[in-house]
């Protein structure tokens, strides 16, 4: 009897085991199961649109002038015919496709009757916040197919921890839209073992990307490369894809911008003769050639910076590939006397699948080492976001009142005046009125023997120029808008001239140089 008992209790253990291995089995392919998968894609587009639109919500500062002057102010000078171009677009080196995508925005705002100041503003950065998760969508699901649940997982946690993509994927940057892109073709590129895989998709957004911003070609060469090494065909390639793809994105490149410019013009040929063959670039600063490996690097990837490099030493084959363009990017970049953040980070995507197998592979470290890593995010992401730098847009929001002022007919009419590094702020897209602005120019110099610009004249000797360039009362602007620091040297043309300080505005805990901790508003009484 007692045998009968434990041969069923035996029976009943292993009926439990194959049970529970059936369970097990059904578990792991629970991904594999389509209305999972239906399920996880919608978790996934739901969370990255919820998240990128809150993150544009909280990124309310500036970061470099380029985010406006290369794309909001020119795509409102388009649609309203009103504003200032600066000297890039009379030199036709910046191509038009990406400020014409703004303008197509524009234009449907003010045919609706809708163009409000706010909607200019924040409508380029909601919709570049769209794009932004439809990137992050697109960026998951390649690592899913590539590697297991848990490094997808894992990756995608890292990526939208990183607080440098936080600070940049919603502004309206060329990098912005170039990292962007660059994500969503490697969802196409031919990695080992990708099931995604298209060349010609994936060859289209490339060319995208590089009429956007041609610097995109440095990112992709190695990758291109590395298909051209693997294709069979090669000459296929070549004659079907590589070169068909490549002159249609050109022609289409150099109508567009002939159409604006009003003449025959190549961007991509004026941008490479202007920043590399003539220096140009270096005008607005240069840094020693290993400012990159010893500062660039570790402050875009930030607390991310030991999961990288674990996740370097646990690299495989299909992981150096991704490893090459990091590498090749800050490589060449390092030989460009011009250096700045923004420039390395559309390679950020490609690190953040180290820290993800990094974090993966930690086993029971791994859950402390995330919140240590979410935590020393938060703070640098919230803090660049909301506070650092934010005077340039709060001191636009106190001139856009001058607008009403402007519409009466009484004088004096509002004339402002910034005496402040050049395009230290935005422009009429901020304002949205026809409002009388001028600011110091500094466009760089072309060959003008004894060339100094406008902004070094000022800084040399601000009151002798401020005397000098208003020796009238009739020529003097009714405001004058300048950091704290330059308030003592000019003080005494405010006291002549009778201008009474009427705003403070907080721009940065930081200051440096010309740039000062606020932002003063001065109007003549």
């Amino acid at each position: 009897m007692e045998n009968i008992r434990e041969r069923f209790k035996f029976g009943n253990k292993v009926g439990d085991v194959k049970l529970r291995k059936r369970k097990s089995l059904l578990y792991s392919k629970e991904d594999e199961c389509p209305l999972n998968d239906g399920r996880l894609r919608t978790r996934v587009v739901l969370f990255s649109v919820a998240f990128r639109l809150i993150n544009c919500l909280l990124v309310q500062t500036s970061f470099v002038p380029d985010e406006y002057w290369q794309s909001l102010e020119v795509s409102h000078r388009m649609v309203f015919n009103y504003g200032y171009l600066t000297w890039e677009w009379k030199a036709g080196i910046r191509g038009y496709l990406y400020p014409l995508f703004f303008a197509f925005i524009y234009k449907i705002l003010h045919l609706t009757n809708c163009d409000t100041v706010h909607l200019l503003i924040w409508l380029p950065r909601v919709i570049q916040a769209l794009l932004a998760a439809f990137a992050d969508v697109k960026f998951f699901f390649l690592i899913r197919t590539l590697e297991s649940s848990d490094v997808a997982r894992w990756t995608f946690f890292c990526h939208v921890c990183s607080w440098f993509t936080w600070y940049c994927c919603t502004r309206t940057l060329t990098n912005s839209m170039e990292a962007t892109i660059t994500c969503v073709a490697l969802y196409y590129f031919p990695l080992p073992g990708s099931k995604t895989h298209s060349s010609k998709k994936y060859l289209v957004l490339v060319a995208l990307a590089v009429i956007v911003r041609p610097t995109a070609l440095i990112v992709w060469f190695p990758l291109l490369m590395y298909h051209f090494w693997q294709e069979q065909n090669k000459l296929r390639l070549i004659t079907h894809d590589y070169i068909p793809i490549g002159t249609l994105a050109l022609v289409i490149s150099t109508l567009i911008d002939c159409h604006f410019y009003e003449k025959w013009t190549m961007v991509q040929f004026n941008f490479l003769k202007f920043n590399v063959f003539h220096s140009v670039a270096d005008f607005y600063g240069s840094h020693p050639w290993h400012w990159y490996l010893s500062q660039g690097f570790a402050v875009v990837i930030g607390p991310q910076l030991p999961f990288f490099l674990h996740g370097c030493s646990l690299a495989n084959r299909t992981h150096k590939v991704l490893l090459a363009p990091v590498v090749w990017t800050i490589v060449i970049y390092s030989l460009l006397p011009h250096k700045e953040f923004r420039f390395i980070y559309p390679v950020l995507p490609f690190c953040m699948v180290f820290c993800g197998i990094s974090l993966a592979n930690l086993k029971t470290w791994r859950r402390p080492a995330a919140i240590l890593l979410l935590a020393a995010n938060v703070a640098p992401a919230l803090y660049t976001g909301l506070i650092h730098q934010r005077g340039a847009l709060d001191v636009m929001s106190h001139l856009q009142k001058l607008c009403n002022v402007s519409s009466i007919s009484t004088p004096p009419q509002p004339d402002t005046l910034f005496l402040m590094p050049c395009h230290s702020t935005p422009h009429y897209s901020h304002v949205h009125c026809p409002l009388k602005m001028r600011f110091l120019e500094c466009p760089p110099d072309l060959g003008e023997k004894g060339y100094v610009d406008e902004a070094e004249q000022f800084y040399d000797d601000p009151l002798l120029w401020l005397q000098t360039s208003f020796p009238y009362k009739s020529s003097l602007p009714t405001h004058l808008i300048f950091f704290d620091v330059l308030e003592k040297e000019i003080s005494v043309f405010l006291q002549v001239k009778n201008f009474v300080r009427t705003a403070e505005i907080f721009h940065t805990h930081f200051p440096e140089g010309r740039v000062g901790g606020s932002i003063f508003i001065y109007e003549r009484h």
